[in-house]
This record gives structure tokens, sequence and C-alpha cells, in this order.
């Protein structure tokens, strides 16, 4: 039997959003923080947020594997 060692849900994906205690539901604002690379970005609204989350986890597929070997 083979195992996946890929993490469904890598650590390198982690945020905390932190919701302003002044939003509501139709004016969600806040910050997100990537709990690894500590990047924070400020939100005013959901699709902001998920435009946010969308842009990092785009950024991570140009990264290299940290296993990644130097040739």
């Amino acid at each position: 039997m083979t195992f996946n060692t890929d993490s469904k849900y890598p650590t390198r994906r982690a945020y905390v959003v932190k919701v302003r205690g002044d939003a509501k539901p139709e004016a969600l604002a806040g910050r997100l923080e990537n709990l690894v690379t500590g990047r924070q970005r400020e939100f005013a609204s959901g699709r902001e947020l998920l435009e946010s989350i969308a842009s990092d986890v785009d950024a991570t597929l140009h990264e290299r594997p940290p296993d990644a070997e130097c040739k």
C-alpha cells in the first residue's frame, strides 16, 4: 500500500482572517494573513477577501517547492 505524502491542506495555504469589529454582512472588512509567509492584506469586501486568497494561491503555484534540488 502506498500513502500519498502530499497534504490535502498544505500549511503554506493556512490563513487567519481577522474581521473588523464594525464589519457587517453587506460590508465585510478586515485583514487576511498567511500563517507561513506572514504576508498581510487588508480587504474591504467579500470579493476582495476572495481575490486576496486567489492571488496568494496563484503566487504559490510559481514558487519552487522547498524540497526541490538546485541543479
